[in-house]
């Protein structure tokens, strides 16, 4: 697919304004599009919107499922004006921090509203209502009835990874599992009920984004997560032993600047794959293709090769290069969906099979200029060199923000950078996104952190540590009309 030239705002669900602590798909959603609208932005990107765990430090990249939606992220207001929730529902919310999440205290609360609400929603919902849930949970059965009995047994088993659960439960002996089925009815039931939701108000926001010009940018991480619905539902599609238990896990391996990372997440059996029309990646895709316009694709690199560690070894460095489906994939894909909407992750170890791949299919790369060498004559990651089929961004989720990334630059490379952009420094955020909107990129993206100027501690996520991450929020004020007044006049001055 050949993108025109654009811009837009980067920033998830849960960055979001809302009443309930956490970004949510109400009226926080509809506020922001209609900034983007004010401020001439015809893209919103956001990371994957799968459920999350505490355990994980509730990073969207580590999932429960790479096919259901978050519930955290349901408009409790929304299931109110639909009469699932009450008044006094709603009368008890909590004290909560408009600019941060505080994960533990919103799961614990709007868990138990939603299940007010699915309560609600059996006692009162219209025939029309039940029948429309009906034909949702009849269209999702594909991955729908594997993921909420997953949940179901996962709090059955006191939170416990899948992989030490009983056996028979571990490996799916059919009798087993049609028997927990029944006992755990009702709480199957609760978790369809907020992927009904979910997927109600998803649609609705994207709806309305697409209504006033703006399309969205999804995400999608290559690798899932080992605990997950998708690894124990569909065991054939990785590299598990006859136990399921991975026999390889991801990771990259080392270089000269550290020793590589284990990643842990299990990896695809692509022969399988490949000898079913990869099926289960077509009915990720399809699902994908439903919530969002336009996708990047994380570590893009493991479509051509991947970095296999043994499950048994904790060391990188014990891991080996193997093939992965590279064009054929791509073109499995093309053939069932047409035009392919990906923009490639491409971030280190660049090399030729990766160049081939990505070129092959048209599919633009990334730059970002926090990785730029200022002093050099010439870096691909400068602005002024953006090669036009690139998406630009001036940060991402995983960078510090513009004005964080500058003040720990060292003097040499501040005057290289001042320089290079023709700039003093003083408006550093907005020299940043009128140098990546007036670059050759056809894609220009920049963080609502970086719009409004904040320091490294609005950073979205750090990369290698645990705490504190995916956390932060705008609040309403933030989305002003300054704001996005200068957006729109470097948009219309640089013709995205």
């Amino acid at each position: 697919m050949r993108f025109d030239r654009q811009s837009g705002v980067f920033m998830h669900v849960t960055s979001l304004p809302g009443p309930h602590g956490i970004g949510d798909l109400g009226d926080g959603a509809r506020e922001f599009v209609d900034f983007l609208d004010r401020a001439d932005q015809s893209l919103w990107q956001v990371c994957p919107l799968g459920p999350t765990s505490s355990a994980h430090g509730d990073s969207p990249y580590q999932s429960y499922s790479a096919f259901a939606g978050n519930p955290l992220l349901v408009s409790l207001d929304r299931l109110h004006e639909q009469g699932w929730l009450t008044d006094e529902d709603l009368a008890d919310t909590p004290d909560l921090d408009r600019h941060s999440v505080e994960y533990d205290r919103v799961r614990t609360f709007k868990q138990d509203r939603l299940r007010d609400a699915a309560r609600r929603f059996d006692e009162t919902a219209s025939d029309s209502e039940l029948a429309e849930f009906e034909a949702f949970c009849d269209e999702q059965a594909s991955w729908l009835d594997g993921y909420a009995l997953f949940m179901s047994l996962k709090s059955h088993f006191g939170g416990d990874l899948w992989t030490n659960w009983p056996e028979a439960v571990k490996t799916r002996d059919p009798d087993t599992l049609a028997e927990y089925r029944e006992e755990l009815a009702d709480e199957i039931h609760y978790h369809e009920f907020c992927q009904f939701v979910f997927s109600r108000q998803w649609q609705d926001v994207k709806q309305y984004a697409n209504d006033h010009g703006v399309k969205v940018v999804g995400d999608l991480p290559i690798y899932v997560a080992l605990d997950s619905a998708d690894v124990w539902s569909a065991p054939e599609a990785f590299q598990l032993d006859e136990h399921n238990e991975p026999t390889a896990v991801a990771g990259v391996p080392p270089n000269d600047n550290d020793s590589g990372q284990r990643w842990g997440n299990p990896l695809y059996d692509w022969e399988h794959l490949a000898e079913t029309g990869y099926d289960w990646w077509m009915d990720r895709l399809s699902r994908l293709f439903e919530q969002v316009d336009v996708t990047r694709i994380d570590h893009f690199r493991g479509f051509d090769r991947y970095w296999a560690i043994p499950a048994d070894s904790q060391s990188p460095g014990d891991g080996e290069w193997r093939e992965g489906p590279q064009d054929d994939f791509f073109e499995t894909v093309e053939a069932e969906f047409g035009d392919l909407p990906f923009v490639a992750e491409d971030l280190g170890f660049v090399d030729e099979g990766l160049v081939r791949l990505r070129d092959g299919f048209d599919f633009p790369g990334m730059k970002v200029p926090h990785y730029a060498d200022w002093c050099a004559e010439y870096n691909d990651h400068q602005p002024q060199h953006f090669p036009e089929n690139a998406v630009a961004y001036t940060s991402t989720h995983d960078t510090n923000t513009i004005v964080g990334y500058y003040e720990h630059l060292d003097d040499r490379q501040k005057d290289c950078l001042h320089y290079n952009l023709g700039v003093d420094g003083s408006r550093i955020n907005w020299s940043m996104i009128e140098a990546v909107w007036k670059s050759n990129a056809v894609i220009a993206l920049t963080t609502m952190q970086d719009v409004l100027g904040l320091d490294s501690h609005a950073r979205f996520n750090t990369p290698g540590t645990a705490e504190g991450n995916w956390r932060w929020r705008v609040t309403s004020e933030g989305l002003h009309d300054d704001a996005a007044d200068e957006l729109s006049y470097l948009t219309e001055l640089h013709l995205r």
